[in-house]
C-alpha cells in the first residue's frame, strides 16, 4: 500500500512538472472567452470574423512575477483555414496571440513599446504600404507591435532540404498546420507551416528567430487568436487547437477534426449574367496562357534524359540557375576562362551563393560517362576543395554549380601590381592547404582523382583567404591502383609535364608538375611564363634555377614581400617547386611527400645532389628539349573535345 502511494505521488509530481496544457481536435461543447466582437462556434470549429478569442484562463509562463525570471518553454500547434465565397478577394488574415489581459490595447504608436507585453505569430494575407510587409502572404513573428521582426513568405522545406521549399497561398481555404515552438533554455522561437495533409511537421522552419521573451510576458498570459476582417464573407476558421508548457504540444488528428463547410453555389441567374463573360474572358486568358507557356517552355527547355534521374539533386534546374544569376547578365559575370564563363547567382529557395559556370558541349558522345563523373566529383568533401555543388545540361552547354567564393581567384593578388598583395604567411598557408587538397585527390579518397589544370588562376580564396582548388571542368577518376585513359592533352600553358605533352596521359605525377610550378607562381609573384622582358627571365623555372645556381636563390621571390618574409619558408618552397618540376616523372616526389616537406615531417633533400643528374629538371635538360618546347608551346584543348572521345 505504502509503495503504491509513493507511486502515486511520483506520477502527479511529474504531470506537474510537466506544465499544464491541452487538446482540442474539434470544439464540440467547448467554451472559451471572447471579446464583443464575432467569435463562434460552429459544428465544432472555432470562427473568428474580427476581433479576439482566448483560453479562459490565463496561463503560467514564469516561476514568479519578478524581472529577473525566465519565461519557460512552450509549444503549440494548430490547424486554420481562411475561406472566402471570392477567390479574387483578399482580406486580412489571423494570429495566434500571448497578452496580458482579455484585450490587445495598443495602436500604431505604441509599436514596439515594450510596455505592451504581447507575442503573436501573424498569418498576414494583405500588404500594407504603411508596414514593413514582405508581401501579402507571409508569416511574421511579432513582439510587442505589428511590424514583424522576422517574416517569410509562407510555404515549408520539403525532405529536409533548404533548397527546396514549396509555396502556401494562406487564402486558399484549404486547412494548413501551425507549429509555434519556444525554447526557454536556448532562447529560440521556431514557426513551421505546412498543409494538413503533409501529416507531420517539417524539420526545417519556416522562421527561427533567436530571441529572449522574459522581458516581454508577464508572470500570468492569455493565450488565444486574433483576427481583422473588413468583410462578411471571409472567415477565419480554426479546427482545432494543442499547447503545452515545458514540452512538445500533443499533435492533432486530422480524421477528429471538424469539415469546413462549403461555399453555398450562386444562382442561376448571377451564372448567366455573369458565368457567359467570364468564361469567354477565361478562354482568351486560357489561349494567352498555353502560347505563354510554350515560350517559356523553350526559355527554361533543357537536356534532361532517363539516366540522369537518378541523380536527383545534384541536377539543377535550369530555371533555377537562370532566375539565380539574372538571365546570367553582365552584372553577374565573374570571368571567362578556357572552358566557358563563370557567373555569381544566388539560389531563390535556399539564398546560398553560388558560383555557375557555362561549359560548351555541342558533342553527345561520352556524355552520359562525363556527367557521372561530375556527380561523383560532387561527393569530394575537403576544407581545400571547393566543393560542386552539382549541374544542368541545356541545349549545348553544361552548366557547373559550385559554391561562391567572396575572394576570388587568387592570381588576382600576385600579378600585374595588384592593389591587395598577400603577405608571405598568407601564401604559405594558401600552399599548404592546396597540397592537402591535391593530397586528398590522390590518395585519401575512395577514387583517384586527377584534376589536370593545378594553377593559381583555379585556386580560390573564402572569406578567411583559406585556399580552395577547384575548377574540375578537367578532372578525372580512376580506381587507386590504375592508370587514367585521358589520351588528350589538356592544361595551361606553362603547367604542362613534358610527358603529358608527348603522351597525352595525363597522372598523378603531371599534376606535381603542375603544382610545382604553381609555387613558383606564389612564391615569385609571375606567371610560370612570361613573353616579355630578358630571354633568360621567360621561362620561372630557368630564372629560378639559374638564382639557385648562383647560391641566392631568394633573389627570384616577389619583391612584394619586402623583408617580411621567413627565409627557411621562401628557400623550402623555392627549392620544392625546382623538385617538382624534373622532367623525369620518377624523380619527381608524390603529394604525400610534398606535405610531408612542407610541414617540416622530414628534410628536403640537397638540390647540389640533383647536378649528378641534371637530366632529371626539365629547365637544364638538353636531351629533353623537345619535349619541354612541346609542353610549353601546348595550349587549351575545346571541353568539347574532351567529350567526344579518348577518355
Amino acid at each position: 500500500m505504502y509503495f503504491k502511494l509513493v507511486i502515486i505521488l511520483l506520477v502527479l509530481v511529474v504531470e506537474a512538472a510537466e506544465g499544464f496544457g491541452f487538446t482540442y481536435n474539434g470544439f464540440e461543447s467547448v467554451t472559451f472567452q471572447n471579446d464583443s466582437w464575432s467569435g463562434v462556434m460552429v459544428d465544432g470549429l472555432l470562427r473568428l470574423d474580427q476581433g479576439d478569442i482566448f483560453y479562459p484562463e490565463p496561463v503560467t509562463f514564469k516561476k514568479d512575477s519578478s524581472s529577473g525570471s525566465e519565461v519557460s518553454s512552450f509549444s503549440t500547434t494548430f490547424v486554420f483555414a481562411i475561406r472566402s465565397e471570392y477567390k479574387t478577394l483578399r482580406d486580412h488574415g489571423l494570429a495566434f496571440v500571448i497578452f496580458p489581459d482579455q484585450h490587445i490595447l495598443f495602436s500604431g504608436s505604441d509599436n514596439r513599446n515594450m510596455s505592451n507585453h504581447v507575442f503573436a505569430v501573424e498569418l498576414d494575407t494583405i500588404h500594407s504600404k504603411d508596414s514593413v510587409d514582405i508581401d501579402d502572404n507571409h508569416v511574421g513573428i511579432d513582439i510587442n507591435g505589428f511590424d514583424s521582426l522576422k517574416s517569410a513568405t509562407a510555404g515549408y522545406y520539403v525532405n529536409n532540404d533548404p533548397r527546396h521549399r514549396r509555396k502556401l497561398n494562406l487564402t486558399s481555404g484549404n486547412p494548413m498546420t501551425v507549429w509555434v515552438e519556444y525554447d526557454g533554455g536556448r532562447k529560440r522561437i521556431n514557426v513551421f507551416l505546412a498543409p494538413i495533409d503533409v501529416g507531420k511537421k517539417p524539420q526545417i522552419p519556416l522562421l527561427s528567430l533567436k530571441y529572449d521573451l522574459s522581458p516581454v510576458f508577464n508572470e500570468t498570459m492569455y493565450i488565444g487568436f486574433s483576427a481583422s476582417s473588413s468583410s462578411v464573407i471571409t472567415f477565419h476558421y480554426i479546427l482545432g487547437w494543442s499547447f503545452q508548457m515545458n514540452r512538445q504540444a500533443q499533435e492533432l488528428v486530422p480524421s477528429l477534426l471538424p469539415k469546413l463547410p462549403r461555399i453555398g453555389d450562386k444562382e442561376v441567374s448571377k451564372l448567366l449574367t455573369f458565368g457567359v463573360p467570364v468564361m469567354a474572358v477565361s478562354l482568351v486568358m486560357l489561349a494567352i496562357s498555353l502560347v505563354v507557356f510554350v515560350m517559356r517552355r523553350k526559355k527554361y527547355a533543357e537536356l534532361l534524359e532517363d539516366w540522369e534521374l537518378e541523380y536527383g539533386p545534384q541536377r539543377f534546374k535550369y530555371e533555377e540557375l537562370y532566375r539565380a544569376t539574372k538571365g546570367f547578365g553582365k552584372q553577374a559575370l565573374l570571368g571567362v576562362g578556357g572552358f566557358g564563363e563563370v557567373y555569381r547567382g544566388i539560389l531563390p529557395s535556399s539564398k546560398l551563393d553560388i558560383a555557375v559556370k557555362r561549359v560548351s558541349h555541342k558533342s553527345r558522345q561520352g556524355m552520359k560517362e562525363f556527367v557521372a563523373e561530375i556527380v561523383s566529383l560532387g561527393r569530394l568533401r575537403h576544407r581545400n576543395l571547393v566543393q560542386l555543388l552539382g549541374y544542368c545540361r541545356r541545349n549545348g552547354e553544361l552548366l557547373l554549380v559550385y559554391y561562391y567564393m567572396p575572394n576570388g581567384s587568387l592570381d588576382k593578388y600576385l600579378y600585374n601590381q595588384p592593389k591587395v598583395t598577400l603577405n608571405w604567411s598568407q601564401r604559405f598557408k594558401v600552399i599548404k592547404g592546396v597540397a592537402s587538397g591535391l593530397c586528398y585527390l590522390h590518395e585519401e579518397w575512395e577514387q583517384v582523382v586527377i584534376h589536370r589544370d593545378v594553377k593559381a588562376s583555379n585556386v580560390l580564396l573564402d572569406q578567411d583567404l583559406n585556399g580552395r582548388l577547384g575548377d574540375f571542368g578537367l578532372a578525372r577518376l580512376c580506381a587507386h591502383g590504375t592508370d587514367p585513359q585521358t589520351t588528350h592533352v589538356a592544361g595551361t600553358l606553362g603547367y604542362l609535364a613534358p610527358e603529358h605533352a608527348r603522351t597525352g596521359r595525363a597522372t598523378m605525377s603531371t599534376d606535381v608538375f603542375a603544382f610545382g610550378a604553381f609555387l613558383l607562381e606564389v612564391a615569385c609573384g609571375r606567371r610560370p611564363i612570361e613573353t616579355q622582358g630578358p630571354e633568360e627571365d621567360i621561362v620561372l623555372a630557368h630564372r629560378v634555377f639559374s638564382c639557385w645556381n648562383r647560391g641566392n636563390i631568394l633573389e627570384a621571390r616577389d619583391q612584394n614581400l619586402g623583408n617580411d618574409f621567413v627565409v627557411e619558408e621562401v628557400e623550402l618552397v623555392l627549392k620544392l617547386a625546382l623538385l617538382c618540376s624534373c622532367s623525369q616523372p620518377a624523380t619527381r616526389p608524390s603529394m604525400r611527400q610534398v606535405m610531408q616537406y612542407l610541414e617540416g615531417d622530414i628534410a628536403l633533400p640537397e638540390l647540389s645532389l640533383l647536378r649528378l643528374y641534371s637530366s632529371g629538371l626539365a629547365f637544364v635538360n638538353d636531351e629533353g628539349s623537345d619535349d619541354v618546347e612541346l609542353a610549353y608551346q601546348c595550349s587549351y584543348v575545346p571541353e568539347s573535345t574532351l567529350l567526344s572521345g579518348g577518355r
